[in-house]
């Protein structure tokens, strides 16, 4: 059984996003497409949204039951808006909320973590999905993708720590799950692919597909807190330089059968996704939610 009411959609021109909402639509859900210039996709209702802007809120919520939350990215405290929309929603009748968080954010933990205490008390149906690092960092309009097409590498501090990376199509896919069938996850879902990898085994496989020598540049964990600094805020680089150093030690080195227990398939491997987003005829990649 799944249900059949409207979905909106917020970042749906984003990685998540916008697969979840093609994912969707092919499905034959409704499904409105939230963004701040009202993203466009063929088969749905666009819609402007803007999480800093409280006046969008009414007619993004209107003649919705569910929501698919990408958090506003770079911001250090999601909650201080996410939360009063929130509420907002469960009052205008929104009955299911799906959430997306990170692996390496527990429930109550930093950022996103704040919002991912507070969704089951506003909603009886719910789902917080926690995708590994998306395997479109590699392939897409991320710092590593922009780093491997214009130098040829990959910085991290993560030194020789291991990934689940996960393709961002899966994790579109247990999202359409959570948003639909007829009873809710009401748990958190941690999200991996078929094997964990390095960032020396990213390059490795890189350097095959592409034909293009691509290294693995190790930092210091101070050179990478620096590097992103100096294009973000300091407390958000941070964070992810914090993320760099948990995967150095081990933090991200495991998987989950999360992928094939929702959608009933394996999570697809790196080098298939490689092959697939980076031959001459694959499609432009969309924007990355970290």
């Amino acid at each position: 059984m799944t249900l059949t009411g409207t979905t909106l959609v917020i970042g749906a021109s984003g990685t998540t996003g916008s697969r979840t909402a093609r994912q969707l639509i092919a499905a034959g859900h409704p499904v409105k497409a939230a963004g701040r210039r009202a993203t466009q996709l063929p088969g749905a209702e666009p819609v402007r949204f803007d999480w800093y802007d409280s006046a969008t809120f009414s007619d993004a919520l209107a003649d919705v039951d569910r929501l698919y939350l990408v958090p506003p990215v770079g911001d250090p405290d999601p909650a201080a808006v996410m939360v009063p929309f929130l509420r907002q929603a469960r009052a205008a009748g929104v009955e299911r909320a799906v959430l997306l968080s990170s692996s390496a954010i527990p429930e109550g933990g930093p950022a996103v973590g704040a919002v991912h205490q507070i969704l089951p008390g506003l909603f009886d149906q719910w789902a917080v999905l926690r995708p590994s690092w998306f395997m479109q960092n590699f392939t897409g309009t991320h710092t590593h993708a922009d780093s491997i097409r214009e130098h040829g590498v990959i910085r991290t501090a993560a030194g020789s720590g291991r990934v689940g990376f996960v393709d961002a199509d899966d994790i579109a896919a247990v999202a359409v799950h959570a948003l639909t069938d007829g009873r809710a996850p009401n748990a958190d879902l941690v999200l991996t692919g078929p094997e964990p990898l390095g960032h020396d085994d990213i390059a490795a496989i890189l350097t095959q597909v592409t034909g293009r020598p691509v290294t693995h540049h190790r930092l210091t964990y101070d050179a990478m807190r620096d590097r992103l600094a100096a294009v973000i805020p300091l407390e958000f680089a941070t964070m992810l330089a914090d993320m760099d150093r948990a995967i150095a030690e081990g933090a991200e080195d495991r998987t989950t059968d999360t992928v094939r227990r929702v959608t009933g398939r394996p999570p697809n491997g790196f080098r298939a996704v490689a092959e697939r987003e980076l031959s001459p005829r694959a499609a432009p990649a969309t924007s990355p939610t970290r």
